[in-house]
């Protein structure tokens, strides 16, 4: 059998376990509320209905359709009027050059409407407005102390529609009365545009006739933000190939699949990201996801019982993401899946089979050997040995180590990373450290770990109430995980899944198992999020202290020290209250803009 044949075919039989035959079937959502359209809906698409009761006869004393600022902080209600909202038709932001930002408008009444969004005057080329939909959402565990475990009965929680989604596909969208429909308005800040001030006038109409307009002014300021990949942030959101393939129903790794993705993967090396997530082995993490993971390798015994491992699929998946943009650094999992067994393809028998093995069995230690022999080989030959990393997810020490040793003897270079809990035991071994949001390095070791350019970070998941992403979080918890960067020392935040798309990831964010959003940060067709939106605002704040720490350290200004360092102890975590995150959050990008 040929190798291009056999990697067709073994490709052909991934596809078809993976890839369900959809067409044009009705859409049903994950607790099987149907969604009245097609499954997995492209451009267009029509939200679920509200659960929520509305109260009519506050809206009866509304006599025109509204247009005004709101709060970036806040996703509003949709069948409630709104109070936190501007007075006045001018919005101001200070910014940085070469920095994004982000504004919010409200348009709310009593009248149905066609809306559409335009605008005039100043840096029209880098404006991008937004319609916020609204997706469903659950809340907490009971006890509110995390969001983990399977919830198969969703009438336990909490139900309802939440702003997130930023539809930047639809043109126009369809407004009903006694509604709210929030839009998003971004900027993206030339880098090398002049310092000044900057209008924006902002036209919201029905149809082609203008019902109201709004004003944004800019303050653009004398200083500069690197481009995203010089960010020194390291952003590791892992993403999920095999969920786009699914939602668009195209078979794996043709071009179809590849520009599917593409909006959304050139979208996250917008927001700074550094790592490729790449999978060398059948499901790393088990089922956990609505589309698992399939190897990126294929595992193969030949007849006379030695081991060939092709990389056609890898290949193809790094190249792609370079040529998103992401290209810092490889992860490659798993050699310590959840279930520690192992899918190859039997040359002798002409099928998939698995070898059940722990790390110290000596099956276990020989496969794996040959395989990273082998990868190794083919890294250096690809120029990309020196950036890809062995990884591992939670997994146990004892593991740990005795992987440390195969690593290390099929090839002493490979750098090895981790995303668990701390143990120091484990610390020299490790070129890129995560470790959960409620645990700490030491500081020494974590001066050691700079002195050494290895990568320290933190992430949250299902476990942490707060500050997360989930789609009912606040706005101001996804911009907070920046700021507690900074405060921390720590070289950047790890989130487990960018792109793990529920069954109708746009139209339902609840899952079996997780709270709401939990899987995924982003949307099909390149949509962001305000979560998303918010995380970058927080990233891009870290990448404004790192610079304004260098430049008040070298010229010895004291004073602006402290006051940077005070701005930042107010987002220990220590007596951290749910409640006060926006206001945190709020205080410090304002003392943040009177600093610099």
């Amino acid at each position: 059998m040929s190798k291009k044949f056999f990697f067709k075919t073994v490709l052909s039989i991934v596809s078809i376990l993976i890839t369900p035959v959809i067409g044009n079937a009705q859409g049903i959502t994950q607790f099987g509320t149907p969604t009245n359209q097609n499954a997995f809906p492209k451009g267009e698409y029509i939200e679920l209905n509200n659960p929520q009761p509305t109260d009519i006869s506050s809206w009866k004393k509304i006599n025109k359709t509204h247009v005004v600022w709101g709060s970036k902080n806040i996703r509003y209600d949709k069948n409630r009027i709104p109070t936190a909202i501007k007075s006045s038709k001018n919005h101001k932001i200070k910014a940085w050059k070469g920095e994004r930002v982000n504004a919010q408008l409200l348009v709310f009444g009593n009248k149905d409407l066609n809306l559409k969004v335009t605008h005039k005057g100043d840096l029209t080329e880098e404006i991008k407005t937004s319609f916020v939909r609204y997706v469903m959402t659950d809340e907490l565990n009971k006890d509110r102390q995390g969001a983990c475990g399977h919830r198969p009965d969703i009438t336990i929680f909490d139900s309802s529609l939440v702003a997130d989604v930023l539809d930047c596909i639809s043109k126009e969208l369809p407004y009903r009365e006694n509604t709210v429909q929030p839009i998003w308005v971004q900027v993206q800040i030339p880098q090398n545009i002049k310092a000044g001030n900057y209008e924006i006038t902002i036209f919201v109409q029905n149809n082609d006739v203008t019902i109201d307009k709004l004003r944004l002014n800019i303050e653009v300021i004398n200083r500069t933000l690197p481009q995203p990949a010089d960010w020194a942030f390291h952003l590791d959101l892992w993403q999920n190939p095999f969920a786009e393939a699914r939602y668009f129903q195209v078979d794996l790794w043709n071009k179809a699949h590849l520009e599917a993705m593409r909006p959304t993967m050139e979208m996250l090396a917008k927001a700074g990201q550094k790592v490729i997530t790449a999978s060398i082995m059948h499901k790393p993490w088990g089922g956990q996801t609505e589309d698992y993971f399939e190897s990126m390798v294929t595992w193969r015994k030949n007849i006379d019982g030695s081991w060939h491992f092709d990389f056609d699929v890898f290949d193809c998946w790094v190249e792609f993401m370079m040529s998103c943009g992401i290209n810092r650094q490889i992860n490659c999992y798993s050699m310590i899946p959840w279930s520690l067994s192992f899918q190859y393809f039997d040359q002798a028998s002409n099928k998939l089979k698995t070898i059940e093995a722990t790390p110290s069995d000596s099956v276990y230690v020989d496969v794996w050997t040959e395989m990273l022999k082998q990868f190794a080989s083919h890294l250096k030959e690809k120029g990309w040995f020196d950036i890809t990393t062995i990884a591992m997810d939670e997994r146990p020490k004892e593991q740990m180590l005795s992987v440390f040793n195969i690593i290390r003897n099929a090839d002493k270079d490979f750098k090895i990373s981790l995303a668990g809990e701390w143990h120091e035991e484990l610390e020299a071994e490790l070129h890129d450290y995560c470790i959960a949001y409620k645990q700490d390095f030491p500081d020494s070791i974590l001066q050691r770990r700079k002195e050494r350019h290895q990568i320290s970070t933190f992430y949250t998941c299902c476990t942490e109430p707060y500050p997360n992403t989930f789609t009912f979080s606040q706005p101001a918890e996804a911009e907070f995980l920046g700021w507690y960067t900074a405060l921390t020392g720590l070289d950047g935040y790890l989130r487990w899944a960018y792109n793990s798309y529920t069954l109708e990831p746009l139209l339902d964010s609840r899952f079996r198992s997780f709270a709401a959003g939990d899987c995924y940060m982003v949307y099909p067709e390149g949509r962001s999020s305000i979560r998303f939106e918010k995380l970058t605002e927080g990233i891009q704040n870290f990448e404004k202290i790192r610079i304004l720490r260098n430049e008040f350290k070298s010229k010895n200004q004291a004073k602006k020290m402290a006051k940077l360092q005070t701005i930042l102890d107010s987002f220990s975590r220590e007596n951290l209250n749910e409640k006060q995150i926006t206001d945190i959050v709020e205080k410090a990008n304002n003392e943040l803009s009177k600093l610099q």
